[in-house]
């Protein structure tokens, strides 16, 4: 992380030194285009696109620790590892699942929503769907609340349908 926040204020301070050196060029030149100003502009476009290339590859770097904290977080909130978990604070109605079941659904759905996508229905896609569906719920259930052994939530119409 510092060394992005240093390439950054690296490429800042080479931007304005050349935003500077644009400005005395065109002074030195009473405002008439030289060979100096072509030169200082140029240089100029150069280290505004260094600039450029440097906050992308921060706000990179920003987004993938976005993701992995939110990653993380889900995690927790599922496996009950959350600090609110830790402290007796669990929703009502809400077992926490393994991380492990968590990601077999996750993964299950992923397969799903790749069916979906690439049938466009009919038979063979009903049946890649049908054998997503008779996996998840031959998936172990830990934590589930009686009854709900599928890997559905029986709570909602759709879902029991499948």
């Amino acid at each position: 992380m510092d060394s992005t926040v240093d390439a950054i204020e690296k490429a800042y301070e080479g931007f304005i030194g050349a935003a500077a050196h644009v400005l005395e060029a065109r002074e030195s030149s009473d405002a008439a285009k030289t060979l100096t100003t072509d030169a200082a502009l140029e240089n100029f476009k150069q280290h505004w696109e260094l600039l450029r290339v440097s906050c992308d590859r921060a706000e990179q770097l920003v987004e993938s620790v976005r993701q992995r904290i939110g990653s993380e977080c889900l995690v927790d909130e599922a496996t009950g590892g959350s600090s609110s978990a830790r402290a007796g604070q669990t929703a009502v109605g809400i077992p926490p699942i393994s991380a492990v079941r968590l990601e077999q659904m996750s993964k299950a759905v992923r397969w799903l929503v790749i069916d979906l996508q690439q049938g466009g229905g009919g038979a063979s896609n009903s049946n890649a769907t049908a054998s997503t569906a008779a996996s998840l719920s031959s998936l172990p259930s830990t934590g589930a609340p009686p009854g709900a052994s599928t890997g559905f939530d029986a709570r909602f119409g759709e879902d029991a349908v499948q």
